[in-house]
């Protein structure tokens, strides 16, 4: 009898825990979330970013309207900062509405239109809208965050076309600024942490060429690599140009294939159609991002 009374008393003093467990986990108070910027005010702080609404390109975009977004220069430029680095919209100070961009890869506030340059994709062209707050007008811009970028291609070693170089300010035929006229300068600082490198990836660190030859020498692949075969590597870099040295950055995916018929048709058709469009200098993706550029290397054709 007095085992089954102190099974129960334990039973009831268990219960009365656990209700004031739950109780207190119930009551506990709901923190608001202070990342969230309501204010549509435009002085040069440092900007909470809300997140930018997921919204597919506009099929009739309104060009050279007053609200479409100006920047001050059709390009813009990270600089060397000891915190992130952001460029204004010179106009709709004041006009409440939302700010858009395609493809992904600019850190813009929804709110504001405040890029933050440090942290956003460099080297691309995008398209900045700004719809004004009770309308359906999306007033569209274009802009270019300069910096470095390279082309989705196939090399095919046994071609002798082992070279992957970099463009700059999303213009294929732009000059290099890492070059003089006579193919001598200052140059840039391409892999000058050796991040890249030590994936056994060779890059000039002068002018950011990639030699694939003497990259399949260091074996990023493996010794004996099978078709498909990835690598994913960054490639930090200062540019000898507008930008100033200011640190920035690339990811860039690299596969293997032993012969051109080998890889799959869908995944050349995709970066035949990017070369494409590259060379003709059709830079804006109006789905999603265009990064990392992929770098499909062949031993033989």
């Amino acid at each position: 009898m007095k085992q089954n009374l102190l099974k129960g008393s334990m039973i009831l003093l268990f219960t009365f825990i656990c209700a004031i467990a739950c109780k207190k986990s119930v009551d506990q108070p709901v923190v608001p979330n202070t990342n969230v910027n309501t204010s549509h005010d435009t002085t040069l702080t440092t900007p909470v970013t809300p997140v930018t609404p997921v919204v597919p390109y506009p099929d009739i975009p309104v060009a050279g309207c007053n609200n479409a977004p100006d920047y001050g220069d059709s390009i813009v430029y990270p600089q060397p900062a000891s915190g992130d680095f952001y460029v204004y919209p010179q106009n709709n100070q004041g006009v409440l509405g939302t700010y858009l961009s395609w493809p992904d890869g600019l850190k813009i506030n929804a709110g504001t239109g405040a890029i933050n340059l440090t942290q956003s994709e460099t080297g691309q062209r995008y398209s900045i809208a700004f719809v004004k707050s009770g309308t359906n007008d999306t007033c569209m811009s274009q802009l270019i965050v300069g910096g470095a970028a390279y082309m989705d291609s196939v090399y095919v070693l046994s071609e002798s076309d082992t070279t992957s170089k970099p463009y700059f300010n999303a213009n294929p035929y732009a000059p290099s600024p890492c070059q003089g006229s006579s193919g001598t300068g200052s140059g840039c600082q391409f892999d000058y942490n050796n991040y890249a490198h030590n994936q056994g990836i060779e890059i000039d660190q002068k002018t950011g060429f990639i030699d694939l030859k003497k990259t399949m020498k260091q074996s990023p692949f493996g010794l004996l690599p099978l078709n498909g075969t990835t690598v994913n590597t960054t490639i930090y870099y200062k540019l000898n140009d507008n930008s100033n040295y200011a640190p920035q950055k690339i990811q860039l995916k690299m596969i293997y294939y032993n012969r051109k018929s080998d890889i799959p048709i869908s995944l050349l058709a995709n970066v035949t159609n990017s070369l494409i469009n590259t060379l003709n200098n059709l830079l804006i993706s109006k789905g999603p991002s265009t990064r990392p550029p992929l770098i499909i290397i062949v031993r033989a054709n």
